[in-house]
């Protein structure tokens, strides 16, 4: 076991954000808040060189300073976690996401998350060099839900693979975003590239930054917020959360690129739909889920004030 040390500096747009939210939300990939807030109390995270409480308030340009112990990679193992499992046969699994759950065991979470499950559920799972993600062709961040292909072998690995990356899958998410957006339809094509002062952050870059392309058309105008459907023709990390936020209509309850609301505890985003080709018989197959309950009960909040 061996400690990692970690420097990260506040940006402007986080200031006054609560030290565990702000972690908890640029790191929701690694560790999760109840961990982070633990380590405020243990006096391994240090702002400016001292020691903060879990709900000190962060200031633009602050640093932030924290140690954590690294244990050695325990490789992903099969947990009995409930899937709801869309599509299945010898070559791929489709499963209905829920919010909260890591999609591939990493640094600080080698528990709980979706390849665990998939382990428990089907032991035939493979495709792909990564041992602690087999079968993962992409990805969808912690707190977003919805339709994911998993590969159960190297050639539906490589066969879906190819299609991410060659853009000719079928995607739309919805989401609820801040504000009224005006125009029914339209489109940001800004490249995104890694934050200059919080490497574990997105932003839109001109320069440096790598092609973006996300579409969108309002499906629903309310008092002060619009639930848009989104077809992301590119699939860079927090490309979605991040063209939003440029816009002008972040994505309500999202801690990092968002607006907080008193109505959804995560980023109000869905991965509705889903369809590919079949990596054996090149059939087309499509999948769409409903919005999750607690995306549901925002609409309903919304539509009564708007009434």
């Amino acid at each position: 076991m061996r400690e990692n040390h970690e420097k990260l500096i506040v940006g402007e747009e986080d200031g006054g954000a609560r030290i565990d939210v702000f972690l908890a939300g640029v790191m929701s990939d690694r560790f999760s808040r109840s961990q982070i807030k633990k380590w405020v109390e243990d006096g391994r995270i240090k702002v400016q060189g001292r020691h903060v409480s879990a709900h000190y308030r962060l200031k633009p340009n602050e640093e932030i300073d924290f140690v954590w112990e690294k244990k050695a990679d325990p490789g992903a193992g099969a947990e009995d976690i409930p899937l709801e499992i869309l599509f299945e046969d010898e070559d791929l699994i489709v499963v209905n996401k829920p919010a909260g759950m890591v999609v591939h065991p990493a640094a600080g979470n080698w528990e709980h998350t979706l390849v665990n499950a998939l382990l428990f559920h089907t032991k035939d799972i493979q495709g792909g060099k990564d041992p602690v993600r087999p079968g993962i062709v992409h990805r969808l961040d912690k707190d977003t839900s919805g339709v994911m292909v998993v590969a159960k072998n190297d050639l539906a690995h490589r066969y879906l693979a190819d299609q991410f990356r060659d853009h000719s899958i079928e995607r739309m998410y919805c989401a609820v975003v801040s504000g009224v957006v005006q125009h029914d339809e339209g489109i940001c094509e800004e490249p995104v590239g890694r934050a200059f002062l919080s490497r574990k952050k997105v932003m839109v870059r001109p320069s440096g930054g790598k092609d973006a392309v996300t579409l969108f058309k309002v499906r629903q105008r309310y008092w002060q917020a619009t639930l848009l459907d989104i077809f992301p023709q590119t699939g860079r990390t927090h490309q979605i959360r991040v063209h939003l936020r440029h816009l002008g209509h972040p994505i309500l309850g999202d801690p990092v690129y968002g607006i907080p609301s008193l109505w959804i505890q995560r980023q109000a985003l869905h991965a509705k739909i889903l369809g590919f080709r079949h990596p054996v018989t090149h059939e087309k197959l499509s999948f769409e889920t409903e919005m999750p309950s607690d995306m549901r009960q925002l609409v309903v909040k919304l539509e009564s004030q708007s009434g």
